[in-house]
């Protein structure tokens, strides 16, 4: 198994509080991430496909087309937006990475399965900050 990774990187701002709780709990437990105004990361955005390569190519999954791909159905939503107003696929849904991390992944691993014979989605990682950062296996 070979597993080959691409990196894509965006900014996005945010703001993590449950509408079902009061201001009061929601700083409680999100602190400054709770802010009325937002906040912004840079985010990176690794995904990391797995397979066999391709006998024709060497290729287990075509890295520029894999950009492509991020591109489209992720970065081209969720660059310079804000993640809770303006991306359709966070709608009504909380703002943390680790919801984000899940919807990316219901994003792409249906669109690599379908333009591979062999190749899988096998993690995302996104990175938050310096110090924070979430993977999804898909489990």
């Amino acid at each position: 198994m070979v597993y080959v990774i691409r990196k894509e990187h965006f900014n996005a701002a945010h703001r993590l509080f449950n509408p079902a709780w009061s201001d009061e709990k929601n700083q409680e437990v999100f602190g400054p991430c709770a802010n009325n105004n937002w906040h912004g990361h840079n985010f990176e955005l690794i995904v990391t496909v797995k397979g066999i390569p391709d006998p024709d190519t060497g290729f287990v999954y075509d890295l520029k087309q894999l950009g492509d791909l991020i591109k489209k159905e992720i970065i081209d939503l969720v660059d310079h937006k804000n993640l809770n107003l303006d991306v359709p696929f966070m709608k009504d849904k909380l703002a943390s990475c680790e919801i984000l991390v899940m919807e990316f992944w219901n994003i792409l691993a249906p669109k690599i399965a379908s333009t591979s014979q062999t190749a899988i989605l096998h993690k995302i990682h996104l990175i938050e900050t310096n110090k924070n950062s979430v993977e999804y296996f898909g489990e």
